[in-house]
């Protein structure tokens, strides 16, 4: 069967491929390994030994460096971090700080919380507020029927979505200037959730999209230029050709990143927001992320082309979505530091191994 794929064996996995998939990969990203060196003194042995395993497989590690040629995206792998299980255990003391918050103003949206100029959208599974702090003109709180935010379902993250699209087809009506629309989700303090009960966001603006997603649309507006060929559809060719791709409904694609923002960040592709496929695609894979993968507090991102006409071209650029692990809501240790804000992030999980996971691979 050969050896395993892992993150660490990437140069060697590339080399593999076949000589179409092995250019594309080239195309896209750049990678590289080295391998760092250190010299315990003889009263670190044991320590060493008890919290990272074999002091050898310390004082050699394996460090490999992925970066994406066309968004300037990368990310830093160490063979000691990545060589880790997944910790997939559920915490039971998280239900309970969660059943405890039961009873705040979420739970009653309609007196505890504001509405926008235009009214709530009401779903099956969600209505809308508008945000007391507003991020922009336009900023609503999808709120989930849902204490729990982690009781989650393909229908129910549907349900969301639609209802910010259509809380975003009420701002159009009610100011035709805010085309560009950013919907998020940030699970649990841990990913910057002030509030426990299930809740999403989405917040509109005017001119040009937030900076992120247009440096997203200019790099794929100039991989085509150039070499004539969709961004997003080579992108996903190289992870499906990796073993990296992760199970998808409708048209979506979906893939396990090489050069995650941080752990286990998932992609997710699809040709509209609107698409049934992709709603029910970005539900079933948060379902599992939390019960296959044991994640508590995440980060959910939707990239998404404006609605109506812009100076900017955005044809062929799909809905774009990404979901992030924020790590566990115990600890005290902040995710990231000064080299993800201002360098690239360093991560330990393996993406060959989330994609194992979330592909039911025993």
């Amino acid at each position: 069967m050969g050896e395993p794929k892992e993150i660490t064996r990437l140069p060697e996995l590339l080399r593999g491929l076949p000589p179409g998939e092995r250019e594309l990969a080239g195309r896209l990203f750049e990678v590289s390994a080295a391998t760092g060196r250190l010299l315990p003194p003889e009263p670190m042995r044991p320590w060493i030994e008890s919290t990272m395993g074999p002091v050898e497989a310390g004082a050699k590690q394996r460090v490999i460096r992925v970066t994406n040629r066309i968004t300037l995206e990368g990310t830093l792998f160490n063979s000691l971090r990545a060589s880790r299980p997944l910790d997939t255990a559920a915490d039971t003391d998280l239900k309970e700080e969660i059943a405890a918050t039961e009873g705040d103003p979420f739970c009653r949206p309609e007196e505890g919380t504001p509405e926008n100029v235009f009214g709530r959208v009401r779903g099956r599974h969600a209505v809308t507020a508008a945000n007391i702090a507003m991020y922009d003109a336009y900023h609503g709180v999808i709120v989930f029927h849902d204490h729990d935010p982690l009781r989650l379902s393909p229908e129910k993250v549907a349900d969301y979505i639609e209802v910010g699209l259509e809380w975003h087809r009420r701002v159009l009506e009610t100011d035709p200037e805010y085309r560009y629309l950013f919907l998020m989700w940030n699970c649990l303090w841990r990913a910057g959730g002030s509030i426990i009960h299930g809740h999403a966001q989405v917040v509109a603006t005017r001119g040009s999209h937030y900076p992120k997603v247009e440096r997203l649309r200019r790099a794929a507006a100039a991989y085509r230029a150039e070499y004539g060929s969709d961004y997003f559809g080579d992108l996903l060719r190289v992870h499906e050709s990796l073993g990296l791709s992760v199970p998808a409904e409708g048209g979506a694609g979906a893939f396990a990143s090489l050069t995650p923002v941080k752990e286990k960040e998932l992609v997710v592709v699809g040709p509209s927001p609107r698409s049934d496929g992709l709603k029910r695609s970005v539900g079933r894979l948060l379902e599992r992320f939390v019960r296959e993968l044991g994640v508590t507090s995440f980060n959910a991102a939707f990239c998404l082309p404006p609605s109506g006409p812009t100076p900017e071209d955005w044809s062929g650029f799909p809905a774009v979505v990404r979901i992030v692990d924020r790590g566990s809501p115990a600890s005290r240790t902040s995710d990231i530091g000064a080299m993800e804000l201002y360098a690239a992030p360093v991560v330990a999980s393996d993406p060959f191994r989330v994609a194992e996971a979330l592909r039911g691979a025993s």
